[in-house]
């Protein structure tokens, strides 16, 4: 019997009962689907993410203040502080470059009658720099603007539309706590960073924010390493444990009272997500896939019993054992191909509309397939069949002619 006979023989006889074999496929159409469904979440959260990463630049990194232990920020006592002292300090080690200082000023924005309560950032021009900020009207701040403490603010897009509508920003005069500042300018949209806005921000110079709050420390650090990136970050963890009288060989994270984050870190913690993630995705799916295969075993079983007299007819018109095997074989794999061809279809709808749902809330979220994982799914569908299958096609294989035909 040709292989093109055998394929359409299996084909005729699994569409001569369409209720029961859809039912058959619906443990495989959920296992394909959820793999395709999660990598497919996956895919699209792990572009989210690395672009927010991306968009601090290779070599990036933050000094917060605070330990492990507690929220950064949090102490107000002792050496728990990033200070000027410690910002001088730092700008003076060969290996680090761009350092940006932030301190964070906690009032109201006020322009007529519209009020916001937005996060302002006292900063430095170099902060813009680091954190891959440009201008869409007027200027960010410069030098001038920190040499002379100028009362000057940059709004974000966001922020900008919240104070003033339709109306050109620039020029004008905005209220922060009880001072007037005048806008220079508003910076081209950057999206989300790290799951917040960082478009509804507003940056106003490093010694007006210090005049404001009455504080000598800082909020937070920003910087760049020159070159060799862990030289960087051992120098600074150096000199900041040496300033803050810390003694910690070992390098024991919750010794210090500084905490330095980078983009390197962030991809190892995305690194850990995606292989959690894919073993989630591989456990749910073989649960599926299991059920799905008994399921096809069991229903294979059934028609062998169901056609014991079909087999008996075809071995005595000369039908081989292998034709009669490869048949069976067949049927299952179709089985299974189909649905996971359904499940693929499937998952990949859903992943979409999941896209679509989650684009309301971030912006920067899109839908992404993983290709791989789609064609490990179809594989895993397509062994299904095969090793499920299996059985059922040798009991098939292995029936008498004369048996068969006696068969009631």
């Amino acid at each position: 019997m040709l292989f093109f006979d055998t394929t359409q023989t299996a084909f005729s006889a699994l569409s001569a009962n369409k209720p029961r074999a859809a039912l058959t496929m619906l443990g495989v159409i959920i296992g394909v689907g959820s793999v395709v469904l999660m990598t497919s979440v996956g895919a699209s959260l792990e572009e989210l993410i690395l672009g927010q990463i991306s968009s601090l630049g290779p070599q990036s990194m933050v000094i917060f203040p605070g330990s492990q232990e507690g929220p950064a920020g949090s102490a107000t006592t002792g050496f728990d502080k990033l200070t000027f002292s410690d910002l001088r300090a730092l700008e003076k080690l060969p290996t680090i470059t761009s350092i940006a200082p932030i301190m964070l000023v906690t009032q109201k924005v006020t322009y007529g009658r519209e009020t916001i309560e937005p996060p302002i950032s006292g900063t430095v021009p170099l902060f813009f720099q680091n954190q891959n900020v440009t201008i869409d009207r007027g200027r960010l701040i410069d030098n001038s603007d920190i040499q002379s403490a100028r009362s000057v603010v940059v709004l974000g897009p966001d922020a900008a539309v919240d104070l003033f509508g339709t109306q050109d920003p620039l020029g004008k005069k905005v209220t922060i706590g009880d001072r007037s500042f005048t806008v220079i300018g508003i910076f081209k949209p950057v999206g989300t960073q790290f799951f917040q806005n960082f478009d509804d921000r507003i940056f106003i110079p490093l010694p007006v924010a210090k005049a404001m709050t009455g504080r000598s420390y800082l909020s937070y650090i920003t910087l760049q390493a020159v070159d060799d990136f862990d030289l960087a970050m051992a120098d600074v963890k150096g000199l900041l444990r040496q300033r803050h009288g810390i003694v910690n060989p070992e390098d024991d994270p919750d010794k210090d009272d500084f905490m330095v984050r980078t983009s390197q870190q962030a991809n190892e913690i995305l690194g850990g997500v995606s292989v959690g993630l894919t073993f989630f995705i591989t456990t749910v799916a073989g649960i599926s896939l299991l059920v799905g295969g008994i399921g096809i075993m069991n229903i294979m079983l059934v028609a062998v019993t169901e056609r014991t007299r079909e087999i008996g007819l075809r071995k005595a018109l000369g039908a081989r054992r292998r034709d009669v095997l490869l048949q069976f074989l067949l049927e299952a794999i179709m089985l299974t191909l189909i649905a996971g061809l359904i499940g693929l279809g499937s998952g990949l709808g859903f992943a979409y509309l999941a896209a679509l749902i989650v684009e309301r809330f971030l912006d920067a979220y899109q839908f992404a397939v993983s290709v791989p994982s789609m064609f490990f799914a179809m594989g895993v569908a397509a062994l299904t069949g095969i090793v499920f299958g299996m059985y059922p096609a040798k009991e098939a294989a292995n029936l008498s002619p004369m048996e068969a035909l006696r068969y009631e």
